[in-house]
């Protein structure tokens, strides 16, 4: 008979304390690493990347607490016992029993191998279940796999999103040659003289995006030519300043794009309710013979898909909306941003799918781990080898092209939206401005008896940028403009 494992009564007090130091000190590496690079982020002014690992940090949070909840009802969990032939249904790998006439014997099997086994670990719960001829909910070794595996999706989801947005970032990075050549272009030409008439096909915007009759020409080319051209840049940035910042020809477009992309990143780094419910579904339905780890690796990559092709087909519209109308153009071609390309009128809708899209695959990639680790390659839950490496693929593939397609390609497009965005101004002025018109609208409300009484300056729900009344914008100018700030050129209308 198998000794009885020794509890804390009867353990060497130096065995516990080399345990728990080498716990807390890892911990608190792992801690002061978060520290310093909050203050590295905080100092060099880097405030969505900061807000960003504060989101890391509440999902670790998170993991650890429901961590602690497995640790502290794993008791409760071993006493909750089922019968034995609730267990021979929906499994993962297919025991050796199977079919109706060998379900009790299956169960009788069940009971022995799991009561010895899970004795022979120290299983209290298991001992009194085997008394009464059933079995624990879930076994003490269920329970602690699946504390790895929480923590290996987590890790693995943080790593690519970050690999995503530090690509996506590079990528983008590479278009400020672009904004440094027209900026210089805008100051080489001086006074405009009179403005050239050009026919709508002589524009290389036009020619590679519209064909007439509304078809589009290079709807999946991010797919094998790269995401957004030079062409592409430098209507869509004269779009944006004609529509949003009439005033300030100089603005800098790509610095705004990049302060807008690193807000976007805390909300792709976080783990939602929603991502959690998909786990959860993914988790029942990996039953053997279903392959649901196979097919559902193609879920991504076809969103993914649909989010580029989107993206492109943006572009497009705005082609087609100018050679539609006109035949020729006076002076240089504007594209006129709208909400009304986006799907339901949101371009938000296109962040939300590249979070999932991220998390998928980054649950995909670490559920193979996971198993590697865990059972190894050859284990029955790990699938057929024909079914493992087009998961692989699919996975890298995903990884690459959401980093250097997809995300510039939605950097730069979900721009044409009809509302422009807070990072439209830099931390200082936002602080400022939104500061005042809080007071603002507090002083008016307490004056008026009704709140936001004639001052508005909250964000439009319809594109999920911001909007001002009249006298903010005012205000917002005025300040911006005691500031030195040569990136609030809000038209004021």
């Amino acid at each position: 008979m198998a000794a009885e494992p020794a509890t804390l009564e009867f353990t060497p007090t130096w065995i516990v304390a080399a345990v728990c130091s080498l716990m807390v000190l890892i911990s608190l590496v792992a801690e002061r690493c978060l520290h310093y690079l909050g203050k590295t982020l905080k100092r060099k002014n880097q405030k969505p990347l900061y807000e960003a690992l504060l989101k890391v940090k509440e999902e670790l949070m998170l993991l650890g607490f429901i961590s602690l909840l497995l640790t502290v009802f794993q008791g409760l969990i071993q006493r909750t016992c089922i019968p034995p032939r609730w267990t021979v249904h929906m499994l993962p790998c297919q025991r050796e029993a199977e079919g109706p006439a060998k379900e009790h014997v299956a169960a009788a099997q069940i009971v022995g191998r799991i009561g010895r086994r899970l004795l022979s670990e120290g299983g209290a719960g298991a001992e009194l279940c085997q008394k009464k001829g059933k079995v624990p909910l879930l076994s003490l070794e269920a329970i602690h796999q699946l504390h790895i595996f929480i923590f290996v999706l987590a890790i693995t989801h943080v790593i690519f999103s970050v690999s995503t947005m530090l690509l996506g970032g590079a990528k983008i990075h590479q278009w400020k040659q672009w904004e440094v050549e027209i900026q210089k272009d805008a100051v080489g030409n001086g006074q405009p003289g009179p403005a050239k008439v050009t026919h709508v096909r002589q524009f290389e915007f036009i020619n590679d995006h519209f064909k007439g009759m509304g078809k589009d020409s290079k709807i999946l080319s991010w797919l094998f030519y790269g995401s957004v051209s030079k062409s592409d840049y430098t209507t869509m940035r004269l779009g944006f300043i004609m529509t949003h910042c009439r005033g300030n020809p100089k603005f800098d477009f790509h610095k705004y794009m990049m302060r807008v992309l690193e807000s976007d990143f805390k909300r792709v780094v976080g783990i939602s309710w929603y991502l959690w419910v998909f786990v959860v579904i993914f988790l029942l339905l990996n039953v053997n013979g279903w392959h649901t780890y196979f097919w559902i690796a193609f879920l991504p990559l076809i969103l993914l898909l649909a989010v580029g092709t989107k993206l492109e087909h943006v572009i497009a519209q705005l082609a087609h909306d100018v050679a539609e109308k006109n035949s020729a153009i006076e002076g240089d071609l504007v594209v006129k941003p709208s909400d009304d390309h986006f799907w339901l009128g949101r371009p938000r809708i296109i962040l939300y799918l590249i979070h999932f899209i991220l998390f998928q695959n980054a649950f995909e990639i670490a559920f193979f781990f996971w198993i590697l680790t865990t059972y190894g390659f050859n284990s029955c839950i790990m699938g057929q080898v024909g079914f493992i490496v087009p998961r692989l693929v699919i996975g890298v593939t995903i990884q690459l092209l959401c980093s250097y397609s997809t995300m510039p390609l939605y950097a730069v497009v979900t721009q044409m939206g009809s509302f422009y965005k807070k990072e439209i101004f830099n931390d200082h002025v936002q602080q400022g401005v939104l500061g005042w018109a809080q007071k603002v609208k507090m002083r008016k409300g307490l004056k008026e008896g009704s709140a936001g009484a004639g001052v508005t300056a909250e964000p439009s729900n319809g594109g999920g940028g911001d909007t001002a009344g009249p006298s903010v914008k005012i205000e917002m100018m005025r300040r911006a403009a005691r500031e030195g700030n040569d990136e609030a050129g809000v038209s004021i209308e």
